[in-house]
């Protein structure tokens, strides 16, 4: 005779193999990143907030030759870093090439020696690629904004290089300082270049 207890935990264990391949497959989504600098990393992180499919913005530091630099380090001019941005995103909603036109839309990409009132080596512009097909894409935008303007665009395209996140107090500065970034943004002239080099299309 089959007792009930021995029957329920052969439903249970049946039930249990047949759910488990559905468990497995459940992976989390897929994410990617992008490197970019365009000065004040206070300014990069809003516009890149503002698109579908980004998860995540980070003020930073690459490209330099000091691990774990500090704000001093690298606004010194020795680090040899650039305030960078790191963007986390899901390449299911948005792709790279889209991140690459806020990026364009965002910087004044014929300025070789900082971005805007911010002067020196940390503050010039540059897109950080990963790989191969991160670099063909980088190349091929900028080849399609360069039609755009009389001057060469001094923007560099780098290999991607360790990242290394900014202190707290820089993270989400527009959000947790609103009337200071505002203040600073304005009296840096970024939207009025921005305008001025890009139209409509500014920070878009």
């Amino acid at each position: 005779m089959v007792r009930p207890i021995t029957v329920l935990l052969w439903l249970l264990a049946v039930v249990g193999l047949a759910l488990s391949p559905l468990a497995a497959s459940e992976e989390p989504a897929e994410k990617a990143e992008a490197v970019f600098a365009g000065g004040c990393f206070w300014c990069m992180e809003p516009p890149f907030d503002a698109v579908d499919g980004v998860l995540d913005t980070t003020s930073g530091y690459s490209g330099g030759h000091i691990t774990n630099p500090t704000y001093e380090d690298v606004i010194g001019g020795d680090s040899g870093h650039y305030e960078v941005v790191r963007i986390t995103y899901d390449p299911a909603l948005v792709s790279y090439e889209r991140l690459l036109e806020v990026y364009w839309r965002n910087i004044d990409p014929l300025d070789a020696g900082g971005q805007f009132c911010d002067r020196g080596e940390s503050y010039r512009s540059a897109i950080f690629v990963a790989d191969a097909h991160e670099r063909r894409m980088a190349e091929a935008s900028r080849n399609r904004i360069g039609g755009r303007f009389k001057d060469p665009i001094k923007t560099e395209i780098l290999e991607a290089a360790p990242f290394y996140a900014a202190e707290d107090y820089h993270q989400n500065y527009y959000q947790e300082n609103p009337v200071r970034y505002r203040f600073y943004r304005y009296t840096c002239g970024r939207d009025a270049r921005l305008k001025e080099l890009w139209g409509d299309g500014a920070g878009g």
